[in-house]
C-alpha cells in the first residue's frame, strides 16, 4: 500500500529538482489565467463555470454542489453551508462565498458589484431551464461559451501525467491479478466485480466506466457491459475497464482466451494486435487523429475485415473516461505534448466474437509512450 502514495513524493521532487513552484495556490492561479486569456478573446468580462470536472481543475473542488463565477481580476466560489470548510481548503486563489438562499442570488450580487457587463457560460453543461433562471436573475448580456476550460484541460501538466501512470499501474496490476481469477464457470459479472474491488483495493476511488466483460458471441459487442453470462471453454473475453486515481482515470483493454480459441478468432486478435502497434509506433506531436485512425482502418481493411471495425480508434482521457483530443475519422487536431489518448482498435464479427486491444499513450516531445505494461498478444488460460 506504501508504494500508491510515491507519485505524490515523485511529482514534488520534480519540481523542487525544477525550482518551479510547487503550491496548490500557484498551479490554479496558472490555469485561472489561462481562463482568463480565452474570456479576453472571447470578449467576456465573466465566465461561470457549472462543469463539476471543470470545477475540479480549476479550484480542485471534490464535493458535488458549487460553482464558480470568474472575472478577469478575480475568482469566486459559491457553496453551501456542507461544502464552505472544504472550498476554503481547496479552492485555491478563489473568494468562497457561503450562500444563504441560493447560488443564483449570491452569483447576482457578484455580477452587480463587478459591474459585469458580458457573462460566458458552459453552454454544453447548463440547461434550457437554467438558463432562463439565468436570464431572470442577472441584469447582463449572457454569452454561451463552448470548451474554455475543456480545451485548456487537453495538455496535462507533469503532476496530472503522473496521476494518470499511478491509475494505469493499478489497473494494470488488476489485469495479472485477474488472469488467476477468470475461469470456466465464472459470470461475467463476478469477473467486473473482482476487477473492481481489487482496484480499490490498490488505491482506486472506483471505476471509470461500467467495466466491459463480453465473452463468447458477447465478446462482439463493443460495449458488451457485464452480463450474467457464465465463461466457457473456447471462449475469448475482452475486458475493457479502468479506475478512477485522485480524479484522473485509466483506461485499457485485453482480449484472451478461456480454453483453445477457433482460428478466425487468433487471427482477428493477431489483425488488431498489429493495427494497435503500428498505431503506437506511430504516435506523437504534430500527427493527427484522422492519421493514427487511418493506420489502424487501413490495415485492418487490408487483412478483409474493415466493415467489423466499427468505432474510432480512441479518445482523449484526463479528468473524464472521453475527453478531447480524440482519434477519429474527423479528428484533424494535430496532437501535442501533453496530451493523453488511447489506443484501441478492434474487430467484432456478429454470431462470432471479438476482439479489441487498448492502451494509454502519453504524447511527448518525441513520439508517443504507451503506459500500460501488461501483455497484448494473445493469452489463452
Amino acid at each position: 500500500m506504501s508504494k500508491i502514495k510515491e507519485p505524490d513524493f515523485v511529482v514534488r521532487l520534480f519540481f523542487v529538482i525544477l525550482k518551479l513552484p510547487f503550491s496548490l495556490e500557484g498551479l490554479f492561479m496558472t490555469r485561472l489565467e489561462k481562463v482568463r486569456n480565452s474570456m479576453k478573446e472571447q470578449e467576456i468580462d465573466g465566465f461561470i463555470v457549472y462543469s463539476p470536472y471543470n470545477l475540479r481543475y480549476l479550484a480542485n473542488f471534490t464535493g458535488t454542489t458549487g460553482f464558480a463565477l470568474i472575472t478577469l481580476t478575480d475568482a469566486y466560489f459559491v457553496t453551501d453551508a456542507r461544502y464552505t470548510q472544504q472550498a476554503q481548503q481547496q479552492a485555491q486563489g478563489f473568494h468562497v462565498i457561503e450562500h444563504k438562499t441560493g447560488w443564483v442570488p449570491a452569483f447576482e450580487k457578484i455580477i452587480r458589484e463587478n459591474d459585469l457587463k458580458f457573462v460566458g457560460f458552459e453552454a454544453d453543461h447548463v440547461s434550457v431551464s437554467q438558463l432562463e433562471i439565468f436570464e431572470d436573475a442577472f441584469d447582463t448580456a449572457l454569452i454561451p461559451t463552448q470548451n474554455i476550460v475543456e480545451k485548456i484541460r487537453e495538455v496535462k501538466d507533469a503532476g496530472e501525467i503522473q496521476t494518470i501512470r499511478e491509475a494505469c499501474r493499478i489497473s494494470d496490476a488488476a489485469f495479472l491479478h485477474i488472469l488467476d481469477f477468470i475461469k470456466p464457470g465464472v459470470t461475467e459479472i463476478q469477473v467486473a466485480n473482482e476487477l473492481d474491488f481489487y482496484m480499490r483495493g490498490l488505491g482506486a476511488t472506483g471505476v471509470s466506466f461500467d467495466t466491459i466483460i463480453a465473452s463468447g458471441v458477447r465478446s462482439s459487442m463493443p460495449h458488451g457491459v457485464a452480463s450474467a453470462k457464465v465463461i466457457e471453454k473456447g471462449d475469448l473475453v475482452t475486458l475493457d475497464f479502468g479506475c478512477y486515481y485522485n480524479g484522473y482515470v485509466s483506461d485499457m483493454t485485453r482480449t484472451i482466451a478461456v480454453g483453445e480459441p477457433i482460428d478466425q478468432l487468433k487471427e482477428i486478435h493477431d489483425v488488431v494486435l498489429q493495427a494497435q502497434l503500428k498505431v503506437s509506433e506511430a504516435a506523437g506531436p504534430g500527427k493527427t487523429g484522422v492519421e493514427l485512425d487511418k493506420i489502424a482502418r487501413d490495415y485492418i481493411s487490408s487483412r478483409g475485415y474493415g466493415e467489423y471495425f466499427t468505432h474510432s480508434t480512441g479518445h482523449g482521457i484526463g479528468l473524464e473516461i472521453h475527453e478531447a483530443p480524440n482519434v477519429s475519422r474527423i479528428a484533424t487536431q494535430a496532437f501535442v505534448p501533453g496530451n493523453v489518448i488511447t489506443n484501441e482498435p478492434g474487430i467484432y464479427l456478429p454470431g462470432v466474437g471479438g476482439v479489441r486491444i487498448e492502451d494509454d499513450i502519453i504524447i511527448n516531445e518525441t513520439g508517443g509512450e504507451v503506459i500500460q505494461q501488461v501483455p497484448r498478444e494473445l493469452i489463452i488460460l
